[in-house]
């Protein structure tokens, strides 16, 4: 294998947790409002289940292959030619989201708190970062997520007891309304970030105690789903009608924190949260497209391909939209219609498996049949 390093499953689970929250803590709440309305709540729970199949099929791929990557056992699976066509694909549409999550990064810091800072140089350093800690390895992503995620959490739930004595419960109800179809409509915008969870067969074969690797997955889809219901709750308490009307209104809702006139505008530690936890999802699927190309190449190591990658990511990072209405229109098409993320995080697999399967059972049969 490529990778030397071993992380632990639950060092697993809390990389995958950050690689699908920490945008959508921010963005989560008012994308999906547009379709739900007060129901957004119950969204992420519809949509959990797309994320927990996600793990189970990338997991039932690593007890075919446990020592490989998706990017190799494809090949095994449709052979050479199909594989590298596919593992293509695979690659284009992940520098494609990376890209696209770089150029969030850069819109929301310069938009938000650094409007004097050219975008450029907002993103160049995130990526120069993230490059440093990719080219450390899968055990310092693995780290980095252990530390980040208690100071990640704690925080949270700070703003979430500041927060409360401004909410009014009144402001969700009523509760499906409309029934249950807005509230299907916004699990399927949620469709987006809970196809992310696909990336762990990235992680998978290189575990230390591989036997909890689907434990720790699907505990981190079920974390990843009572944060989101916690977050739209919060948002929907606190603004209700006009939670339509903020880009972020999670970020938001800090500004309405005021305790003993002394401690207000708080929005500088929802800023810390997001920032943390960006920064792990940046570096882990920077990491998944460094090593699936190196793997591609057929190389044997990884970290030669880093800067060049980055560097590509950043260029094209900075070329991804014009504005942010160009931007607005390729989450609404790319993300709600076409989904890119949820071909290569569960269409892929889910082909993949099939086909294993399929073949592992005409093993067996010809092997029954000799014997």
């Amino acid at each position: 294998m490529i990778e030397k390093g071993k992380i632990s499953a639950l060092q697993m689970g809390l990389l995958m947790y950050h690689a699908i929250l920490a945008t959508g803590i921010l963005f989560i709440p008012a994308t999906v409002f547009n379709v739900a309305k007060q129901d957004i709540w119950i969204s992420p729970i519809l949509a959990s289940p797309l994320g927990f199949l996600s793990v189970y099929i990338a997991y039932k791929l690593n007890k075919y292959y446990p020592n490989e990557t998706i990017m190799q056992y494809s090949k095994h699976i449709l052979g050479t030619f199909f594989g590298k066509i596919l593992g293509l694909v695979m690659l284009l549409l992940l520098i494609t989201s990376l890209s696209v999550m770089f150029w969030q990064y850069g819109e929301y810091v310069v938009s938000e708190f650094l409007p004097h800072t050219p975008k450029s140089v907002i993103m160049g350093m995130m990526v120069i970062l993230c490059a440093f800690a990719v080219y450390g390895g899968l055990e310092v992503l693995g780290r980095l997520a252990g530390m980040v995620f208690p100071i990640f959490f704690l925080l949270f739930l700070v703003i979430i007891i500041l927060v409360l004595p401004d909410v009014e419960v009144k402001r969700m109800l009523p509760v499906m309304e409309n029934g249950l179809m807005p509230s299907l409509k916004g699990a399927w915008v949620l469709c987006t970030w809970f196809a992310q969870f696909g990336i762990i067969y990235f992680f998978l074969p290189f575990l230390t105690d591989r036997e909890k690797g689907l434990k720790f997955g699907m505990l981190s889809v079920l974390l990843v789903t009572l944060t989101l219901v916690v977050i739209n709750i919060i948002v929907i308490w606190l603004f209700g009608n006009v939670t339509g009307n903020f880009n972020a209104p999670f970020m938001s809702a800090s500004r309405y924190i005021s305790l003993a006139e002394f401690l207000s505008h708080l929005e500088s530690l929802v800023m810390a949260i997001w920032i943390a936890g960006t920064f792990i999802k940046l570096c882990a699927f920077y990491y998944v497209v460094v090593l699936g190309t190196a793997e591609w190449l057929n190389l044997s190591d990884y970290r030669s391909l880093v800067l060049p990658i980055g560097f590509l990511i950043g260029v094209f990072a900075m070329q991804a939209f014009l504005n942010s209405a160009e931007a607005a229109e390729h989450f609404r098409i790319v993300s709600h219609e076409i989904m890119d993320t949820f071909v290569y995080g569960l269409l892929i697999p889910m082909f993949l498996l099939i086909v294993a399967y399929i073949r592992k059972t005409i093993f067996k049969h010809k092997a029954g049949r000799k014997n």
